[in-house]
């Protein structure tokens, strides 16, 4: 049951109207039961100074594009009302002449632009309106007998408003029903959700919550749980097992969505969603239509239910049936956009935004993880309502057209066009080993920043998650998440690479980056030493390679791996034997894997670095008083004593390196396999040749 979550003390504390707006908005937003992510909006009606002096009636509404959970006073935007109120005479009025009429009538040009609903509010004669997405309100509003139902819950205390897509239209007919209304206390939109209003912020959200309490109550009179959704047709597979299939099927479903723009995945097995897709109505349930006129731009009409028995166990078959129920939805897709189109109307990705899979859960798909997650989020919401409307009577939603209408809506698509520009490497995954370290921690850090996930995998687990919840913390949650892995494992790399598979949906670029180095005199080198040396840095590159490649080629959509070797790949140094075989095997081994990759799209390159010392835990082990003995150097003369060395006179940093493999693993190199950078200052004696 929803629960108010007003605090009075908290209230209080707020300095002016705008701020106790900003309140209100957040406790709505909160609980995604009472409102969408990114849906919904407020308003409060107060008085400000203009820049003139004088004393203004202001209405402060959400700006488009912000998410009520989180905004801000600077998300709001403030209109003079003496301007709008006079568009109440109107007949009629297109979505652009009034957002170009809005433009005009706010306080600052530099507030956002004003929330399409902005004429709702104006339109409304009270200080404070709320207008939200309850569960249990659309669950009304999306039954087809839902308001001879919300008249047995409100009596004469509601208006009933049929389908509109939001605009001035709508504005005017809500307006027209609570002024003829007198006894109205709250406004129900067909298909859509819930307008209430007060006199005071905190009387506004009362009502707010209070309605959505009787529906809530009502709805529960209803519901028998061994009928919800027809009853159970499947059972849902153990954890476990529920996860190593999800690892095995997430590349191949990234590739087949991913035809025209890289998606990323994500999964969600929560009991509500299990209880949905394990029922005996989902399918047909499914394919009814959007919950919430919201929900269309993030989850499409509707998703895509995989028709698999999770009692055969046959991934196999899973992946057949994802394969061919993807190619249909496309199929679909297009034809349901060539039908409705408007001029001037640009299709977006035509594959699916929510997957449902019997006995396993729901996959999401977005062009980033925070974007599938909004997704899962909508949809989890979509299945709370249709949990209350077939309780209630029968499941129904927008006409095909009606969606289309929204899904292509201008002003809708506004909002998604405030994000910034992708970068290079937005919708890409990068698996990073020794990603604890100086060049592997940095490599993360700069990949992120040009818009990748980033996986950062290292037997150093403590190490790597203080890395990602650095890079986390400062680019947004879930871009990177740590994974302990220890790379002469062959369990471990498998399960490491699942593990991004369950996070991601698979890796575009994995950095074989893990080290360590010894040195001793070649007759001095105990086969331990060898041993060590050829197992992490030759079959731990093997094996990290290895298993990147299988999931690329699941995934079909290309790929490509950036080795770390060394100077030492290509110079015979003293003392050093074995580091530097086991150096020169990672060089030949990515030139063997760059020559059987190339048909699958698959590119493979190696950075040659020397002497980073910096941030670097093999330098700050018994290396470096090992390397300045065999130079008869003091240790602390070691970083001197290497920029002297190079040509260039300069020292080599972990950025350095970084932006390297950047190049390699950018589009700058996308016709260059099989090569070698050197990033060294130019050591003379590593001179390739």
């Amino acid at each position: 049951m929803i629960q108010s979550l007003w605090n009075r003390e908290q209230a209080a504390q707020c300095q002016n109207g705008l701020e106790e707006l900003v309140y209100r908005s957040n406790l709505i937003g909160t609980d995604r039961r009472v409102c969408n992510w990114g849906g919904g909006n407020t308003s409060s009606k107060t008085k400000i100074t203009d820049f003139r002096g004088r004393e203004i009636d202001v209405m402060w509404v959400k700006g488009s594009g912000s998410d009520l959970a989180t905004m801000k006073a600077g998300n709001f935007t403030g209109l003079r009302l003496e301007d709008i109120q006079p568009l109440l005479e109107r007949e009629e009025m297109p979505d652009e002449e009034m957002v170009a009429y809005l433009a005009h009538c706010m306080v600052d040009s530099k507030h956002p632009r004003a929330s399409i609903e902005t004429l709702l509010h104006a339109f409304l004669p009270f200080p404070h309106v709320d207008h939200t997405h309850p569960d249990a309100i659309i669950s009304i509003c999306c039954a087809d007998n839902g308001k001879e139902v919300a008249r047995e819950i409100f009596g004469d205390r509601f208006v009933w408003v049929p389908y509109v897509r939001p605009g001035f239209t709508l504005s005017k007919m809500i307006a027209k029903g609570v002024l003829e209304n007198p006894q109205a206390e709250l406004v129900l939109m067909e298909k859509h959700g819930l307008v209430t209003w007060g006199d005071t912020s905190e009387a506004c959200y009362a009502k707010t919550i209070a309605i959505i309490q009787e529906a809530e109550a009502y709805i529960e009179t209803k519901i028998n749980e061994e009928s919800i959704f027809g009853g159970q047709r499947f059972e849902t597979i153990p954890e476990e097992e529920r996860k190593q299939i999800l690892a095995h099927v997430m590349p191949v479903i990234r590739g087949a969505v991913s035809d025209t723009k890289r998606m990323l995945l994500t999964y969600d097995d929560g009991e509500n969603v299990l209880q949905f897709v394990n029922s005996r109505d989902a399918r047909e349930l499914s394919q009814v239509g959007a919950a919430c006129p919201d929900h269309l731009v993030h989850t499409k009409m509707v998703p895509l239910y995989v028709e698999w028995d999770p009692a055969s166990r046959d991934v196999e078959g899973l992946k057949q049936s994802l394969l061919a129920g993807i190619a249909h939805f496309k199929e679909e897709y297009t034809s349901y956009f060539e039908r409705n189109k408007n001029e001037g109307d640009q299709m977006s990705e035509a594959a699916p935004r929510v997957i449902l899979i019997p006995g396993v859960g729901m996959v999401n798909t977005g062009k980033s993880w925070s974007h599938a997650q909004v997704s899962g989020a909508l949809y989890h919401r979509a299945i709370a309502v249709m949990r209350g409307a077939t309780a209630l009577g029968s499941f129904v939603s927008l006409s095909e057209n009606e969606s289309f209408n929204v899904e292509y809506w201008p002003l809708e698509l506004y909002k998604l066009s405030l994000a910034p520009p992708e970068a290079e490497f937005s919708r890409k995954v990068v698996f990073v080993t020794g990603g604890a370290g100086g060049i592997g921690s940095e490599t993360c850090r700069r990949f992120v920043a040009e818009g990748a996930h980033v996986v950062l995998a290292d037997l150093n687990l403590e190490g790597a998650e203080k890395v990602a919840q650095e890079i986390n913390e400062r680019f947004g949650e879930g871009r990177a998440i740590a994974v302990k892995m220890d790379v002469t494992s062959e369990a471990d790399v498998q399960a490491a690479l699942a593990q991004a598979a369950l996070a991601y949906g698979g890796v575009d670029t994995v950095v074989n980056n893990a080290g360590l180095a010894t040195s001793s005199p070649f007759d001095e080198t105990t086969l331990k030493e060898w041993n060590l040396n050829i197992a992490v840095l030759g079959t731990g590159y093997f094996l990290v390679a290895r298993e990147a490649f299988k999931q690329m080629k699941a995934q079909a959509i290309g790929g490509n791996m950036v080795f770390v070797g060394s100077k030492n790949s290509v110079y015979a140094g003293k003392n050093v034997t074995a580091y530097s075989s086991a150096k020169a095997l990672e060089v030949h081994l990515a030139r063997c894997i760059a020559a059987e990759g190339g048909e699958h799209g698959i590119r493979v390159n190696t950075i040659l670095p020397d002497a980073i010392l910096q941030g670097s835990a093999i330098w700050n082990s018994s290396w470096r008083n090992e390397r300045a003995a065999a130079y008869g150097i003091e240790p602390d003369q070691l970083e001197n004593y290497y920029r002297k060395r190079t040509t260039l006179l300069v020292n080599i940093y972990p950025r350095d390196i970084a932006e390297g493999i950047l190049f390699f693993a950018s589009s700058k190199s996308e016709k260059t396999t099989g090569c070698m950078l050197t990033i060294d200052g130019g050591v003379p004696a590593a001179f390739t040749r």
